[in-house]
């Protein structure tokens, strides 16, 4: 009952009319504030301010809590942002040459299987190469990068305001500038120099089954792109603990494989095999990669960390005899 009255005597003391969001709709003299967090002002050629809208590409507003004005990204991208670019390249040129390897199905490496894989690394460096050149400050070696704070970053078509909920403004811009355009700039620079270069390779030293890897590339390569358009935040977040994980199940799987799993088999054939020690040194520099992703080496012990890079390994060879499934089948037998 309190309750009530309580919610009663309150009416009385709300005002008669709301006050709405206040803001200058049009042009201003100053760079009066936007509605929303990515809406912008630009300076015209009279010396006012443009309407709030979306800034133009290379610029954001930097501190929208003091001012609406769109400033140029002139920024370095920061060592996450590099290692989060370099490893939509790695990614790339991984799945180039497992394609290749798993259409030529051969159980060691050869001179046409490796010349395609040297083609993949070819075409995937030209490419990040390209991507980089075609970037502000075009032509050079470096990049102008806007600072990636928060995950709405990446999604700012999510977050036009309707101001008074009455005309929607539209801001929508790469606020991560330019960590969404330049990777769908390199895999279509990958696309084009697949197309350019490895079918030609492909009939002359693998034919037949070489143009299946081709075939696999002209799937990932567009689904790859797809997967950014729409999950590029969340990925850029985790894409650390991605390669952890996945690098994991791929070195169980890979050694799982063998059909000895007995401990001395499954060193020797990874010591004396050249294809199965290399792969398995990927796999070591894959979790290296990762944990620097996620510590990014800040303090001087975490250097330590990298340590543990042969651990998963050498805990399934140590492990492999206590999981062996003839063993498993032979103890339900006897019981």
């Amino acid at each position: 009952m309190m309750k009530i009255w309580f919610l009663v005597g309150l009416c009385f003391y709300l005002p008669s009319e709301a006050s709405g969001y206040t803001w200058i709709k049009g042009t201003a003299s100053y760079p009066a504030p936007c509605p929303g967090r990515y809406c912008g002002r630009t300076q015209i050629g009279d010396g006012n301010y443009s309407t709030c809208g979306s800034c133009p590409r290379g610029s954001k507003v930097l501190n929208p809590e003091k001012s609406s004005l769109c400033s140029p990204c002139t920024q370095n991208p920061s060592f996450y942002d590099q290692l989060y670019l370099a490893f939509i390249v790695v990614t790339s040129l991984l799945s180039h040459w497992v394609a290749i390897d798993y259409s030529a199905k051969r159980n060691r490496f050869t001179l046409d299987i490796l010349v395609l894989h040297g083609s993949a690394l070819v075409e995937t460096a030209a490419a990040a190469l390209g991507a980089l050149l075609v970037s502000q400050p075009v032509g050079q070696l470096s990049l102008y990068s806007c600072s990636v704070t928060r995950l709405s970053d990446w999604y700012p078509v999510f977050f036009n305001p309707v101001p008074n909920y009455e005309e929607k403004l539209y801001c929508t811009q790469e606020i991560v500038f330019p960590l969404y355009s330049i990777v769908f700039i390199f895999y279509f620079l990958s696309l084009l120099a697949l197309l350019v270069v490895r079918p030609c390779l492909s009939s002359k030293f693998l034919p037949g089954r070489g143009r299946n890897s081709v075939y696999a590339a002209l799937y990932f390569l567009p689904g790859y792109a797809l997967l950014h358009a729409l999950l590029g935040g969340l990925i850029y977040y985790s894409f650390s603990y991605i390669i952890i994980i996945l690098s994991l199940i791929s070195c169980a799987a890979h050694l799982a494989f063998k059909l000895d799993q007995t401990l001395v088999a499954l060193v020797t054939s990874t010591v004396k095999d050249t294809r199965n020690l290399v792969i398995l040194l990927g796999h070591w520099c894959l979790h290296a990669y990762g944990i620097i992703a996620v510590t990014q080496l800040k303090d001087t012990y975490q250097f330590g960390l990298l340590g543990l890079v042969p651990l998963p390994a050498l805990f399934y060879v140590l492990t492999a005899r206590f999981t062996d499934p003839n063993k498993i089948n032979a103890i339900y037998e006897d019981d």
